[in-house]
């Protein structure tokens, strides 16, 4: 039986207001200020591009990870993740290489590690994002 394709499409938009700063909205949800960062000539405290695609792949990871748990009926009690990006010039244009997503998951139950370790795998290799990127995604799960 063949597999019918879906295809999602995603919208956001942004604005610039001043210096090297801007707005970054998306229908419906809370306006984010966006700016060029501090290594670039841009501004401290404020969301950037490189901060943002760091961040998509940690987020990804987690919701991910979520639907996965949920679905194997998963019991845990906390998920918290850090996430870095490696930035480099490759042949003349700066590219992120690497980046590393460190999930901390704790279980209900210590019988669960293994199936939560197994859990943040299948999540690491089914996300879309991760997926999407050119640099290598490298997990490094801690279960408790």
């Amino acid at each position: 039986m063949e597999q019918k394709s879906k295809v999602y499409t995603y919208q956001t938009a942004v604005k610039w207001t001043e210096q090297r700063k801007g707005i970054m909205s998306c229908g419906g949800k809370p306006e984010i200020q966006i700016a060029t960062p501090p290594e670039f000539k841009g501004h401290e405290g404020i969301w950037s591009p490189e901060d943002l695609f760091v961040a998509s792949a940690n987020i990804c990871l987690m919701t991910t990870f979520l639907a996965v748990a949920e679905r194997a009926g998963l019991a845990f009690s906390s998920y918290e993740s850090t996430a870095e990006g490696r930035l480099e010039l490759v042949e003349g244009k700066f590219q992120f290489t690497a980046i590393t997503l460190k999930p901390v998951i704790t279980v209900k139950s210590g019988d669960d590690a293994a199936k939560a370790k197994e859990l943040i795998e299948k999540a690491e290799a089914n996300c879309l994002i991760s997926n999407s990127m050119k640099a290598t995604v490298t997990l490094e799960p801690v279960i408790r």
